[in-house]
């Protein structure tokens, strides 16, 4: 089991520079869970997306279904204790902080590209990269 950041899921699900490493990842490990919020950190690209015109509503919609599919079963709440306390302790954002508590509660790594998640909870967090080669 792996928490898969926001970033990971948008990667293995809209093709970029960064797909074949997350499908790679996917592949070595393909129990991914993630707290609720990544649904909105999703949408949130696909809006950006909308606006440059690199997708259509119809095709974000698709894509978002895939994403859901791939997550079905795996989205978790975080404990606010939790994540305040991670947040107490470091310059991450709440958000980020959702996804490292959640890998602490599971003890499972959180697998990430965010540079700031890998230096401040470089005990929970590790790149895709990494995680391959473990």
């Amino acid at each position: 089991m792996i928490v898969a950041d926001t970033n990971l899921i948008v990667y293995l699900i809209i093709p970029t520079e960064h797909t074949e490493t997350a499908k790679q990842v996917f592949l070595r490990d393909s129990d991914w869970v993630a707290p609720r919020l990544w649904r909105s950190e999703f949408r949130n690209v696909l809006a950006t997306y909308m606006r440059q015109q690199l997708v259509t509503l119809s095709q974000a919609q698709k894509i978002m279904q895939q994403a859901e599919k791939v997550m079905s079963d795996n989205e978790y709440g975080s404990h606010s204790d939790d994540v305040l306390r991670l947040v107490a302790g470091s310059s991450c954002s709440a958000y980020d902080c959702e996804f490292v508590a959640l890998a602490q509660e599971f003890g499972a790594p959180l697998v990430t590209v965010d540079k700031r998640i890998l230096r401040e909870f470089a005990g929970t967090a590790v790149s895709p990269t990494t995680f391959l080669t473990r």
